[in-house]
């Protein structure tokens, strides 16, 4: 669950050199794994979610919006044991707060603009989860394989997904001939072989191979390494600011780099960005549609929500519109 908290900073408290945050309004919405389902529910897709929550009124909150926006969650399990995952996010709101008489050895970092984030306070667990709780999830897998178009692991480093679960889904995956999208963290990167496809960031691949990514020739060698490694079809790195970048190989083996412009705007609140990717790139390789034509729809559509504040959705008329927008070519 992501939470946002807005407010104004106008003076010091007398109690310590911090600034006093006076809320003034506050919302709730889906992060993580849920937010890469609504966004597959925001362009007209259907998604069920297995995972893990906390018993917990965050927890049952999170069930409620998810229930409401027609996402399956007959599948995810309640455990005692941890809390549900939340991420609160302070947002400061007034023109300018100055805290120039700080001593502080950089008073710039913390002038505060319209809509700077003051602070993030994340409640969570990163235990493994037992080893009950992931017979549960994967036979909740296992039970909808047969129906599903693709499958996506939305994997933080939380304890839920176990280098177990990964392998005994991929090999059932492989029966259905069903994609598998990773949107992966660095603790089971590695852990992904013969999956479809992976989307990491660019700092995600750069630590998956222990090295730092110092320009495209560099980035180019990574990619290729991380596809040839985990046999995988496709890899989509997302750079930020320099867009995404797409490799595959031809049916002769030929390698295929493509590098994509980024299509935003205006960047106001990157949060989620590559949960949208994730979810987009999914879709499309679920439509059967060809990963560079996936990959650009996937950039598109992160260059809208990375224009919205907060984990947020592209729709359809969007999109479209997006896409109307693009060079003739």
């Amino acid at each position: 669950m992501d939470e946002y908290i807005w407010g104004d900073v106008n003076r010091i408290s007398p109690e310590a050199p911090v600034p006093v945050f006076e809320m003034t309004k506050e919302r709730t919405g889906c992060g993580g794994a849920a937010n890469v389902a609504q966004n597959i529910i925001s362009l007209g897709g259907k998604a069920k979610l297995v995972g893990v929550i906390g018993k917990d009124r965050d927890g049952e909150k999170l069930i409620q919006m998810l229930n409401l926006m027609g996402v399956g969650t007959a599948d995810i399990c309640m455990d005692v044991q941890r809390p549900t995952s939340k991420k609160t996010r302070v947002i400061v709101l007034s023109d300018t707060a100055d805290f120039s008489h700080l001593n502080v050895d950089n008073t710039d970092d913390l002038s505060l603009h319209q809509g700077h984030h003051l602070l993030r306070i994340d409640r969570e667990s990163k235990q493994e989860i037992t080893a009950m709780l992931r017979e549960r999830l994967l036979s909740a897998v296992i039970s909808h394989i047969a129906e599903v178009d693709a499958i996506i692991f939305s994997d933080y480093d939380k304890g839920v997904v176990s280098a177990e679960l990964i392998k005994a889904v991929v090999m059932r995956a492989e029966s259905y001939d069903i994609p598998i999208i990773v949107d992966p963290k660095r603790n089971n990167f590695w852990k992904y072989e013969g999956v479809t496809a992976l989307t990491p960031n660019h700092k995600e691949a750069g630590e998956a191979v222990q090295e730092e990514i110092t320009d495209v020739s560099h980035l180019i060698t990574v990619g290729e390494k991380i596809l040839d490694r985990l046999s995988l079809r496709s890899l989509l790195i997302t750079r930020e600011e320099e867009g995404m970048s797409l490799f595959h190989r031809d049916s002769d083996g030929t390698l295929q780099v493509e590098h994509l412009p980024p299509y935003s705007r205006k960047v106001t609140d990157v949060t989620g960005a590559g949960d949208t990717v994730a979810a987009v790139f999914t879709l499309a390789l679920a439509a059967q549609i060809d990963c560079r034509s996936a990959a650009k729809l996937s950039s598109l559509a992160g260059g809208i929500v990375v224009g919205k504040m907060g984990c947020a959705t592209a729709t359809p008329e969007e999109l479209h519109q997006a896409i109307e927008t693009l060079p003739q070519t």
